[in-house]
């Protein structure tokens, strides 16, 4: 008997996930655990690469921000209507295209030869990167009609990604201490040519929806809502026309209430602004926006202190960082056991709280000493947040109804990769503040084109140093260093604050789960 889905379908009846070998399905998981793993891999690699990709493309520090995060930030921007352009054109053929043109910009960003190029190409990593994460999510939905073995394949997808943030610190520094900085982009293109050409043979199809509609207008507006704010940040963190900035950031703001009313008059939008009457969904994805920003603000400042400050090279600080990637994957294996026993919101609180004091120590880190200090924090922090991480998506999806389970995930998806994006640009953006008012004192007795360069980054003060006699350049690097240090201990104040807020507000919510 034809079911309505099968009927709305254009795909080949060869296609049909049902029909498949238990043997094929499971290994057709293999192939998107791969997509997961190499996403993942691909932030966490570049962290370590950018003290050396900055010194040889001359990068600025606006310049290393927008390197970072223009890749997270184009990501969100183009999910939800990658996945509606998934459903229109079947998942399996955006996922295969998609890896092509991620594989060609990975090479591309490899060779570029100037920090403009870079972030172009990092741009377009973020549009390829958007075609893969809801594809793969939606084939898992595809291939395992059983829910039981549907949640164990998403726990197989989901340990891969943290898998590729664990691994990802200790195979950059093995790259960089013998490969050039390129090798960490390079690393992508043998894993996408084997995701295109085995995924062509066991991947299924999904159905395609003739009927589902992608509006343009609601994706150019949601892209001109979240640049200018961005880009707002940047221009006040580099000392910039405050005005100017005020004002871009108040023109997204206008273009965002254009981009919610839009949603509420068309038949199709991008985000169902319904979910949010719920409490529950509303709390889980505010905990999982802000987690992404407060950890990727500190996790790019952490990189960078054990490069630039503690004098480590990249392979000695992807060693240190594994304990932390350990630490992590025990908080993403033990959440559901532990939620069983104590309930979600609890669960969750506890999880912001360890988060909280991990932030704590990494304010008690000194310039001179405190790797110990830091190396614990960081653990603290990662085991602490894969509690309520893990489970947010479970509170959101019990919050909808099952009609809109794709919508959830998108908005899931859409929220972790825009708190990267904020998390970089704003927190980033506080930091260089807080380093350069705490530079100033050392910046007015000693003025000239060291002490410039040294007001633009701590990489910069590194080296200028090296044009300086001994005993000066000493001294420009001890307080660059110190100041460095300084905004570490406040970007990890603030986050240690707001987590505790979250947990607040997460036990109070979620009490009853």
């Amino acid at each position: 008997m034809t079911t309505p889905a099968e009927t709305r379908s254009t795909s080949a009846p060869t296609a049909t996930p049902a029909g498949l070998p238990v043997r094929r399905r499971w290994l057709a998981l293999a192939v998107l655990a791969l997509t997961a793993l190499l996403l993942s891999l691909d932030v966490s690699v570049l962290y370590l690469a950018l003290p050396e990709l900055s010194a040889d493309l001359g990068a600025s520090t606006t310049q290393q921000l927008w390197m970072l995060d223009i890749y997270s930030f184009v990501l969100a921007g183009f999910l939800v209507t990658m996945g509606a352009i998934g459903d229109r054109i079947g998942r399996k053929r955006l996922l295969l295209a998609g890896a092509v043109a991620f594989g060609l910009a990975s090479a591309a960003a490899a060779y570029s030869s100037s920090p403009g190029q870079l972030i172009l190409w990092r741009a377009v990593l973020g549009i390829a990167g958007a075609t893969l994460m809801p594809s793969t999510m939606g084939l898992i939905r595809t291939i395992f009609t059983d829910e039981k073995q549907m949640m164990a394949a998403i726990g197989v997808w989901y340990s891969c990604f943290m898998g590729g943030m664990a691994v990802g610190p200790l195979v950059g520094g093995l790259l960089l201490q013998h490969f050039w900085w390129g090798s960490a982009f390079l690393l992508g293109v043998p894993f996408m040519l084997l995701l295109v050409v085995v995924g062509r043979r066991v991947l299924p199809e999904s159905e395609r929806h003739a009927g589902a509609r992608v509006d343009v207008v609601s994706s150019i507006l949601s892209l001109a809502t979240i640049l200018p704010v961005i880009h707002g940040f940047k221009e006040i963190a580099r000392g910039g026309s405050t005005p100017t900035a005020l004002m871009t950031m108040g023109a997204g703001a206008l273009l965002g209430i254009v981009f919610v009313r839009r949603q509420r008059r068309i038949a199709n939008p991008l985000v169902d602004l319904a979910l949010f009457r719920s409490r529950a969904f509303s709390t889980a994805l505010a905990v999982m926006l802000v987690s992404g920003v407060v950890m990727a603000g500190v996790s790019f400042l952490s990189s960078q202190w054990l490069q630039l400050v503690a004098g480590l090279d990249p392979l000695g600080a992807g060693l240190w960082m594994l304990p932390a990637n350990v630490a992590l994957l025990v908080g993403s294996a033990s959440s559901a056991r532990i939620a069983q026993r104590w309930g979600t919101g609890r669960t969750m609180a506890t999880g912001l709280l360890v988060c909280a004091a991990g932030l704590v120590l990494y304010t008690r880190v000194g310039p001179a000493q405190g790797l110990g200090l830091l190396v614990l924090g960081m653990c603290l922090t990662s085991f602490g947040i894969m509690l309520p991480s893990t489970l947010t998506m479970g509170v959101m999806m019990q919050s909808a109804p099952p009609e809109r389970a794709g919508s959830v995930a998108s908005m899931s998806e859409t929220s972790g990769e825009f708190g990267i994006a904020v998390g970089i640009a704003g927190l980033g953006s506080l930091a260089t503040f807080v380093y350069r008012d705490q530079l100033g004192p050392y910046a007015a007795v000693h003025a000239g084109d060291a002490t410039t360069a040294a007001l633009d980054s701590l990489a910069g003060a590194l080296r200028a140093a090296t044009s300086l006699p001994a005993a000066a350049g000493h001294d420009l690097v001890t307080a660059a260093q110190g100041a460095f240090t300084m905004s570490l201990g406040v970007v990890a104040g603030t986050g240690a604050a707001i987590f505790a807020v979250c947990a607040v507000v997460a036990a109070r919510v979620l009490r009853a789960r």
